[in-house]
């Protein structure tokens, strides 16, 4: 049996598995962003990052005429055709989910708070709802998903530059969060707006934890052939073959070093335990990978 055809007969059972805890966190994610933005963002007039920060300035400047998930939801169908040539279809059934499931949160939270949850206080709601967007986002981010708009476009950024999830929305939120002026023509607005942007972009990057960093993998197993393959086609990850020894049985044995990205780490632990269960695996971090793939090289 070819190397390609072992990996297509792979059993699946542990790879479903996983499925529907990704989905879970993605859930619990969206719904954590939902309250934060509607239930103490919005209330102080505050106009966040994100796509959201856009369907806000809009809900503002029409005195509420044009609410936020309309707005959301029209702009994300533009976004998903993007999405769906540039990231792939896999990339996109959970952006999908995210689009639909969040703007049902967005409409269920904003029928059932009618009031601020925090009177008078726009700053410190505004930290508060600040500090869930962004636990929420980064569950939705650990979990490969995404809640669309300007994830989106950073996801694409990501895609060719090495740069935090984070730091990518920093850029795309602060034109939108300045735009506020020429609704409120108010400067506080745009202080009020990049402190709880500061505080979401910080919560993303803490639940995430430097998921954008490099791991150094060492794999040793029986089916080292089948590991290697595997990791080629289906991460498309290469890998490099080193020689070793037990010293314990005495026979010689081959390791697997893989360089790869953190986020990539979690879909090759799936992938290698749905072929050898009992493979064992060394995850390392390293402080930085240079060549193609990854960092230019520094000079």
């Amino acid at each position: 049996m070819s190397a390609l055809k072992r990996i297509e007969a792979m059993p699946k059972k542990y790879l479903k598995e996983f499925y529907w805890k990704d989905y879970l966190n993605i859930t619990i994610g969206l719904s954590l962003y939902a309250i934060g933005l509607i239930g103490f963002i919005r209330p102080g007039g505050i106009v966040t990052g994100g796509l959201a920060g856009v369907g806000l300035l809009i809900e503002y400047a029409t005195s509420g005429k044009i609410v936020l998930q309309e707005t959301y939801f029209a702009i994300n169908c533009v976004l998903l055709i993007v999405a769906l040539k540039i990231l792939g279809l896999k990339f996109l059934v959970k952006t999908i989910y995210g689009v639909v499931v969040l703007t049902g949160l967005l409409t269920l939270v904003s029928y059932l708070v009618q009031k601020p949850i925090i009177a008078d206080e726009p700053l410190l709601s505004g930290v508060i709802g600040g500090m869930m967007c962004g636990a929420g986002i980064g569950l939705v981010f650990s979990a490969n998903g995404s809640t669309g708009g300007t994830d989106i476009v950073v996801a694409i950024i990501n895609k060719y530059k090495n740069i935090a999830f984070g730091r990518g929305m920093l850029l795309c939120d602060f034109i939108i969060i300045s735009c506020s002026y020429f609704v409120f023509q108010d400067f506080n607005k745009i202080v009020y707006g990049l402190i709880v942007m500061g505080v979401m972009t910080y919560s993303i990057d803490m639940i995430i934890n430097g998921f954008r960093q490099s791991v150094q993998v060492l794999i040793i197993s029986d089916k080292y052939e089948t590991i290697a393959n595997a990791i080629n086609k289906e991460l498309h990850r290469g890998c490099t073959l080193l020689d070793g020894m037990g010293w314990y049985t005495q026979k010689p044995t081959k390791v697997i070093m893989v360089l790869a990205k953190r986020t990539e780490a979690l879909e090759m632990f799936r992938l290698i335990k749905s072929i050898d269960e009992k493979a064992f695996i060394s995850q390392s971090t390293v402080r930085g990978v240079y060549g193609e793939g990854f960092d230019k090289i520094k000079t």
